[in-house]
């Protein structure tokens, strides 16, 4: 059995995706990031940098990983699927999750706080963080134009993209004109295992319908970045 600690978010949803399409057997744990459960001495005993999302393996002496690439890497290793063994193979995959590690995720991270969570609206922030994600958005229509997936097979490397760059009307970043990734999406979001791990620990695939919600999760949010 293996404990999910999680929230919400593209991170969270990169563990919880993986989990699914692996068919390992989890329990999800709220992490209520918003209330400061992140920075409790239980969590920082298992994540000493309290991010989510971090995973314990009670079936390797209760091992606890944390950072949602690595757990990724771990949960498909532990199983010898989606990561292949082979070096180049693994190379190939590995380059496309430090591709969102370092760069989808940190830059729509940020456009997220300046589009959406700062009280003032810098402009300027705004512009640069949204326009790098849209750089980084035609490099990978770039590269799907050639290739099915972001690597030979469908991967980790695949999961982790889609969990952040589907959610680029939440950062402000248009897709527009970008068929290639647009078929890549499509076909990641009907996969049944991706359609129950972002349900994981609860649904929030209205929130862009839903403006008092919308309100609700930026005032959270904005909590949440003092802490």
């Amino acid at each position: 059995m293996i404990e999910l600690y999680t929230a919400p978010t593209p991170n969270g949803h990169k563990a919880s995706c993986v989990l699914e399409e692996l068919g390992l057997e989890y329990e999800a744990k709220l992490v209520n990031i918003s209330e400061g459960d992140q920075h409790t001495p239980e969590f920082r005993a298992i994540n000493p940098n309290g991010r989510i999302p971090a995973i314990i393996d009670q079936d390797e002496g209760n091992l606890a990983v944390f950072e949602s690439g690595a757990i990724m890497i771990y949960l498909a290793e532990k199983t010898g699927r989606l990561l292949p063994s082979d070096r180049a193979g693994r190379a190939r995959v590995i380059q496309w999750l430090m591709f969102q590690m370092g760069g989808i995720g940190p830059m729509m991270g940020q456009a997220n706080v300046f589009f959406r969570y700062f009280p003032e609206k810098l402009q300027p922030a705004i512009d640069r963080y949204q326009n790098e994600c849209r750089r980084l958005f035609e490099v990978l229509d770039n590269h799907l134009a050639d290739n099915e997936w972001l690597a030979d097979d469908y991967s980790i490397a695949d999961i982790a993209n889609w969990c952040w760059v589907r959610t680029y009307r939440w950062s402000g970043v248009s897709r527009d004109g970008l068929a290639h990734l647009g078929r890549w999406l499509d076909v990641m979001k009907e996969k049944p295992g991706l359609q129950k791990g972002i349900q994981v620990p609860f649904s929030v695939e209205s929130l862009l319908e839903d403006e008092k919600a919308q309100e609700e999760f930026k005032k959270n949010a904005r909590k949440s970045l003092q802490t």
